[in-house]
């Protein structure tokens, strides 16, 4: 594998992020994977720090700040921003191949799938349907990622791309809700994709505690793979 290149540029980007927002992991693979070092300042939802709403109004997690002052904070393109800086191990594809084949599944994981697991997360918010009904809207889409993955070890193919890392930290987020239905459900091909990643280096790097950010503190920092 071709070491991971450095940005030259001091400082380093800031990210503000949060451990377990899927965006925020998502956008946290990317970098990683890139081998983009930036400083990591961990957001608490219910206390967001003034210094973060001040560069993205939205509030939402993840945000980069470049060192020119420029704002990513919509997750997507924080990957795509670091994969094209630098793709080791080929996320993006053969003249970012991936990228447009990633589209259609991106935009179902985003929005009807996405509103799936918040109303499955949180059913006692969502009383017009039970837990149950609210897990059946979202396994549709989980029966699709099954469809794919029964034919290959990942969603695009047997290499694994932006589109495996951009779903991965949702479906997690999905099994988490009811781990012993996820486990019995008809999901194998799913299950093992999802094991993958899990047991991953890059997931361990992903999942690195940090502790909230204030302002002050001293920098810490979420490095790129070597």
């Amino acid at each position: 594998m071709p070491k991971a290149a450095k940005i030259p540029t001091m400082p380093h980007p800031i990210l503000y992020s949060f451990r377990r927002c899927p965006y925020a992991m998502r956008a946290r693979s990317a970098l990683i994977a890139a081998g983009i070092d930036v400083e990591l300042r961990e957001v608490v939802l219910r206390d967001k720090p003034a210094e973060m709403i001040a560069v993205s109004p939205k509030g939402s997690v993840p945000v980069l700040v470049l060192p020119d002052g420029r704002v990513i904070d919509e997750s997507w393109d924080i990957m795509l921003w670091a994969l094209r800086h630098n793709d080791p191990d080929n996320w993006l594809g053969e003249d970012e191949g991936f990228v447009q084949s990633s589209l259609p599944l991106l935009q179902h994981n985003d929005s009807n799938f996405k509103r799936a697991l918040d109303k499955y997360k949180y059913p006692e918010r969502h009383p017009e349907l039970s837990r149950a009904e609210h897990r059946a809207n979202g396994e549709t889409f989980l029966l699709q990622l099954e469809r794919r993955l029964e034919t290959s070890a990942c969603l695009l193919g047997e290499h694994f791309s932006i589109a495996d890392a951009s779903l991965l930290p949702f479906v997690r987020q999905f099994a988490a809700v009811d781990n012993d239905w996820f486990t019995a459900a008809p999901y194998p091909a799913l299950r093992l994709w999802l094991t993958g990643f899990t047991r991953s280096n890059l997931f361990t790097r992903v999942m690195q505690k940090y502790p909230q950010w204030h302002p002050g503190d001293e920098a810490a920092y979420l490095s790129g793979m070597d």
